[in-house]
């Protein structure tokens, strides 16, 4: 398979268009599987030092919207349609979470992918994504 992005435009690409939060992410693997690091801080816990729920969800949305660029180029109004998320265990105290990236379809106005979320260094889930995206015409 052919990809028009690699790790380092791909982090331009975000750095460039979402300033707000490129610091957060690190892209770690490219290919079939992208992989991408979430950088956990203290603001990214909820109480009891767990990483919190919308930063899990932010990580899958990120990682999948990094997956699909990989592939088509930069497409800044690529946009989530649909997500679904189970959060299985609780993300280790302390850990990175490592988001493991695949898309299943690339059409030509839909994309969908799934995200498994790993607290770094564990073989065990921690949380699991579902989500397709809006392609714009191009």
């Amino acid at each position: 398979m052919h990809f028009k992005m690699d790790a380092t435009s791909l982090s331009e690409f975000l750095a460039r268009e979402f300033p707000q939060v490129a610091g957060d992410f690190a892209i770690e693997g490219v290919g079939e599987e992208l992989v991408v690091r979430l950088r956990v801080r203290e603001d990214h816990l909820r109480p009891g030092g767990t990483v919190s729920g919308p930063n899990m969800f932010a990580l899958a949305d990120v990682g999948i919207y990094l997956a699909i660029l990989q592939r088509l180029g930069p497409v800044a109004l690529a946009v989530t349609t649909n997500a679904s998320m189970d959060f299985m265990r609780k993300p280790e105290a302390g850990r990175d979470l490592i988001a493991r990236v695949r898309i299943l379809k690339l059409g030509r106005v839909l994309a969908v992918g799934d995200v498994l979320i790993f607290s770094e260094g564990d073989t065990k889930p921690v949380a699991r994504a579902s989500m397709t995206y809006s392609i714009p015409p191009q």
